[in-house]
């Protein structure tokens, strides 16, 4: 990871997703949260991170067998190529009938120093995930095996998630409000922007705890807005 998206990384961490998908919006971008992507546990914190992807297809028999954890192309194998700091990105069609992941294979992530996992499927082995501290964003869990419902073709290669297209390198961030994807091209343009909305919306916060009405200030007009710079040392 490059300095710069170091820096990126550090700076997204103290904004929400939400601030993020108004920011995106601006820029024409609607199709950015995966849908399903709900915090496994509710004491998860946000994660920041660039995506590393892997694809399940609908599973078929001669393929989606015990003896493919052994294959090549397996889960085993590609969370022994995640990097450290990366957040694992599954595409499992949305489904909700077989756990993609369990502890084991969590545990491995959090020994590799995996950031964070997000799917628009689920995971098995609940209660010895929640015990590995990997965090994870997911619809929820289910008990039997990936392969009684899927088959893993690969890994580091473009993927849909909850109807949203993520590269590789892509820049993940989740938090309680779910996982949205932040194009790498895009993130040296919106960054500062979207820094600055969260501290906006922090103060008109504020304004509205002290009794302050809407009209006006949210959005700011030029009275209100001139207030805010001032305050920020911007004026």
């Amino acid at each position: 990871m490059t300095d710069t998206r170091t820096d990126f990384v550090s700076r997204l961490r103290d904004v929400t997703t939400a601030t993020l998908t108004t920011v995106l919006l601006k820029r024409g971008l609607r199709n950015v949260w995966m849908r399903g992507t709900r915090p496994l546990r509710s004491d998860q914190n946000r994660i920041v991170g660039p995506a590393f992807t892997l694809r399940f297809i609908p599973f078929r028999e001669d393929l989606a067998t015990p003896a493919a954890w052994s294959a090549p192309f397996s889960t085993r194998s590609a969370v022994e190529a995640m990097p450290n700091g990366c957040v694992a990105v599954v595409d499992a069609m949305g489904c909700t009938d077989a756990g993609i992941f369990g502890d084991i294979l969590c545990a491995r992530m959090v020994q590799r120093g995996v950031a964070a996992l997000v799917s628009d499927g689920v995971m098995r082995d609940a209660e010895g995930v929640g015990k590995t501290a990997l965090q994870v964003w997911c619809q929820g869990v289910a008990a039997p095996p990936a392969v009684s419902s899927l088959t893993f073709v690969h890994w580091d290669q473009p993927i849909g998630c909850g109807g949203v297209a993520v590269f590789p390198g892509d820049l993940i961030v989740a938090d309680g409000d779910g996982a949205i994807v932040l194009p790498s091209a895009l993130a040296a343009d919106i960054v500062d922007e979207a820094v600055e909305q969260e501290r906006a919306e922090e103060w008109i916060l504020a304004e509205v705890n002290r009794g302050t009405p809407l009209s006006g200030l949210y959005p700011m007009n030029e009275q209100t807005r001139a207030r805010y710079l001032k305050f920020a040392g911007k004026a």
